[in-house]
């Protein structure tokens, strides 16, 4: 040995202790078996487990196109119940447009000639906190009644509509203004303009 391996292996003992020498054994041998077929069943997978496995793989594809089956029918729904509702937003439009002609003075005064009802130009008054009548009261006619007067604009989008006697807007409303109507006056020399300096 040498110096220094030596003076290493006094150092413990310098120290009060002794280091301990290892203590060679013989190797054990181990025991070698050779191995049967019933130890090589036991290593193979068994057909249950892969029947489980393809079960639940099978399972999960059959379960995800439930799923999208479900989910695309619910959208064709979704977008059949939308038209559904635009359809129904434009029917109540055009029924919207329909009251609003229904309403219309010029259709209800229309109404009320086919009915026989005569506008009065010369209205007269209740006065009810005393009961006094105000103005004369006057017969009304057909030919003074500024109500039906040929110079009112007529309105066009109660032509069509059907009056309370069954005849058209337009039919009533021409037979009423008839008499008022005068006939146009013929050009001469092309459009009148006025005279400018």
């Amino acid at each position: 040995m040498s110096g220094a391996t030596a003076a290493l292996d006094l150092a413990p003992e310098r120290l009060g202790r002794a280091r301990p020498q290892p203590t060679r054994t013989a190797p054990e041998r181990q025991h070698i078996r050779a191995v049967t077929t019933g130890a090589r069943s036991k290593l193979r997978p068994r057909p249950m487990y892969a029947v489980i496995v393809v079960g639940a793989v099978v399972a999960i594809v059959v379960g995800q196109l439930l799923l999208s089956v479900g989910l695309s029918q619910g959208a064709y729904q979704i977008q059949q119940l939308e038209g559904k509702q635009v359809d129904l937003g434009r029917t109540s439009a055009a029924l919207a447009e329909d009251l609003d002609r229904l309403a219309s003075p010029q259709y209800l005064a229309v109404n009320a000639q086919a009915l026989g009802m005569v506008g009065n130009s010369l209205p007269t008054y209740l006065r009810l906190s005393d009961g006094a009548v105000l103005g004369t009261p006057t017969p009304a006619s057909a030919s003074t009644s500024p109500i039906f007067n040929a110079a009112l604009v007529p309105n066009a989008q109660a032509a069509t509509l059907p009056l309370v006697g069954g005849q058209s807007a337009a039919a009533a409303d021409g037979a009423s203004s008839q008499e008022a109507v005068t006939p146009p006056v013929p050009l001469q020399d092309g459009l009148p303009s006025p005279t400018t300096r």
